[in-house]
């Protein structure tokens, strides 16, 4: 009774042992192996590398509408060219998964028979175990026969050692492939996300040079305007942000209230920010982003910041990527600016964004909230606080020049 509890014992403080992920020592390592790049690969690899320089000598050439056709063109190609070796990249991983899979199911047919050999043989070697040599000597015939059984216990106990190795290696080797697996399905699932996002980005870049196309009419001359114009406009913006002493942060201006919300484009929040990705930022050439979200709160969409807008690509000139569109998308819905007068709009409650210009071209842009005391009230998107502030208290009547209504909020 007492060898057979001790057996038992044995028998589940090895199960427990075999069974328990190992923090030790790893005997066996054997990857599943990933095929080396193919030619295609590496001959994709070298398209990316050459249309991304090009795209940079493109770039460094004279805008026109021929060189900014021919930057998107390889934009595009740049990115089929991604989308494909995106591809190639999952594609070997999925047959390194299979391989894994197979592997994995063969270890654990290895690793089963291992222990059930195993355990039968703990359970007679720790039998033959407890017979002491006296025991062997008595119930021998002769001094050979108890050289022959003695020789026979070493050998079974040698052999049991290895077993127990052998099942240590299987158990090691089945705990890595499975490693092996989760870590290669993390990365399909990974590159599937980035290929999902450069197909987005190759339909994007598509719509643009469409977008391009419809805006030009295919005329470098219309180009050239449209060009001029933008380039005009945000250089008045970083010239009003330096008369005013430059665009430096500021915190906790956001106010809203039962009107909407302020905003201030200097805000810690989002100031710092590149306006869409060029060399403008948010706290000096902002204003008329941060005015269009001011207005989107005004009629509802309390979710929509600066950033808001300032996030979608779409809201932003193709010829021109910093400058505005008249047409806007934001929490879901398109508005668009369309010229108008002060009065009516504020009369029916309804905002105006007003443009004020000097004679050096300096141009910013705010949003007029009401009339009040024989004076418009607006939210100052670059003053500290200009949270419903008298607009001649800043800029003069006759600095305006163009106004704005809202349509489609």
């Amino acid at each position: 009774m007492k060898v057979l509890k001790k057996t038992i014992i044995l028998i589940v403080v090895l199960l427990f042992y075999f069974f328990t992920p190992q923090v030790g020592k790893v005997f066996s390592d054997t990857p599943t192996p990933t095929p080396s790049p193919s030619i295609d690969t590496a001959a994709l690899q070298q398209q990316i590398q050459e249309y991304q320089q090009k795209i940079s000598d493109l770039q460094g050439q004279e805008q026109t509408l021929s060189s900014q056709i021919s930057i998107m063109d390889s934009q595009i190609k740049l990115t089929e060219y991604k989308i494909a070796a995106t591809q190639q990249q999952i594609t070997s991983l999925t047959l390194d998964i299979d391989t894994a899979s197979k592997k994995i199911t063969t270890l654990q047919g290895a690793l089963n028979n291992s222990i059930t050999i195993l355990l039968n043989r703990i359970v007679a070697t720790y039998e033959v175990g407890t017979i002491q040599p006296i025991q062997i000597l008595l119930t021998s015939g002769n001094a050979e026969d108890f050289l022959q059984r003695l020789n026979y216990l070493k050998l079974a106990q040698a052999h049991d050692r290895k077993l127990i190795y052998d099942t240590q290696q299987a158990k090691v080797d089945y705990t890595n492939q499975k490693s092996i697996l989760e870590n290669e399905k993390k990365q399909v699932e990974l590159l599937n996300q980035q290929l999902q996002t450069l197909s987005d980005q190759l339909g994007q870049q598509k719509g643009e040079k469409q977008k391009l196309l419809a805006e030009t009419q295919g005329s470098e001359a219309n180009y050239q305007q449209l060009l001029s114009q933008a380039k005009a406009q945000l250089a008045g913006f970083s010239g009003f942000a330096q008369s005013q002493g430059g665009a430096t942060l500021l915190g906790n201006q956001t106010v809203c209230d039962d009107w909407g919300c302020y905003y201030n484009q200097r805000d810690s929040q989002w100031g710092g920010n590149s306006l869409n990705g060029t060399q403008y930022s948010l706290a000096s050439d902002g204003c008329l982003i941060t005015s269009m979200a001011m207005v989107y709160t005004h009629y509802g969409h309390r979710s929509v910041t600066p950033q808001t807008i300032n996030s979608d690509s779409w809201n932003f000139a193709s010829y021109y990527p910093a400058y505005l569109n008249f047409t806007i998308r934001a929490d879901g819905v398109t508005s668009t600016r369309a010229g108008s007068a002060i009065d009516s709009e504020l009369q029916n409650g309804r905002p105006v964004i007003v443009g004020i210009k000097y004679s050096n071209g300096d141009t910013h842009f705010v949003v007029l909230t009401d009339y009040n005391g024989g004076n418009y009230l607006m939210n100052d998107p670059f003053t500290p606080n200009g949270h419903r502030i008298p607009f001649t208290d800043k800029y003069p009547l006759g600095s305006i020049f163009v106004v704005y209504k809202i349509t489609g909020l």
